[in-house]
């Protein structure tokens, strides 16, 4: 007999995750599989996109792929309403897919970085949301979860369009846990710290072991699977009295003063 009432599985939730091809996206549809979700993996590189399908599949889950360009909004509509006819629904909505392009504030390319980093890091997480709120109003416990960045809790040089956009992927999620709040729709922010990621694969190890031993409190990196556990904890059905957080998977690198 069940002490408690609230579930802790998503088993037949529908999950769309941006950026399912790689990295934190990847490591989170797959979990999600495990766990049960009718997964929908978005992803702009075809190839590896089918890679993780095909994967997913060979497991005996339940999934599928759409390659997509975030930046384009008329795309993003016509997928997500493919998305909710072939699964019956939406019910959980991780805005992952990312970029990083550093760049100089007096750079000559710097207006093409700003433009390029807040369309794909932050005017798409308003377009997916959009896209799928019709659907998640119609689910049982409609969860977003976006994926911003420590940069948007601190800065790094040359990186002033990536941490503009994330600090505003913050703000979007606080916003819209009010906005939404009222129709039981959580919304919370993933802010990932040092990941061993795509974006952060050109970076020597040596160097990743300097940076993880004089700033991260747990002095390494984090695998991607890691983060995907914290983004799961905010889309369970038990996690419902849960929204507006901003929640760091970042080894304590943002609580290490020395």
């Amino acid at each position: 007999m069940a002490l408690s009432r609230l579930s802790r599985s998503i088993k037949g939730k529908v999950a769309v995750v941006t950026g399912a091809a790689s990295g934190m996206g990847a490591a989170t549809a797959k979990l999600f599989a495990d766990e049960g979700a009718k997964v929908a993996a978005l992803d702009l590189n075809a190839e590896p996109l089918a890679a993780l399908v095909a994967e997913i599949e060979g497991a005996g889950y339940p999934v599928r792929g759409w390659s997509v360009d975030l930046a384009d909004g008329d795309a993003i509509k016509k997928v997500f309403a493919e998305i909710a006819d072939h699964f019956g629904g939406i019910d959980i909505l991780v805005n992952n897919a990312g970029i990083s392009i550093p760049t100089t504030i007096d750079s000559d390319d710097f207006e093409n970085a700003w433009d390029k980093s807040l369309s794909v890091l932050l005017t798409a997480h308003t377009r997916t949301i959009r896209a799928a709120l019709p659907h998640l109003r119609k689910s049982d416990g409609g969860r977003i979860v976006n994926i911003a960045s420590t940069e948007g809790l601190g800065a790094t040089r040359f990186g002033s369009p990536y941490t503009a956009a994330k600090t505003g992927v913050i703000g979007l999620t606080r916003s819209l846990a009010v906005e939404l709040g009222p129709e039981g729709i959580t919304v919370n922010c993933i802010c990932p710290g040092p990941i061993r990621t795509g974006m952060t694969e050109a970076i020597p190890e040596e160097n990743k072991k300097e940076f993880a031993r004089r700033r991260v409190a747990l002095k390494r990196y984090a695998d991607p699977e890691e983060v995907a556990h914290g983004t799961l904890s905010l889309v369970l059905p038990a996690a419902s009295f849960i929204t507006g957080v901003t929640l760091p998977v970042d080894g304590g690198l943002t609580i290490k003063n020395a």
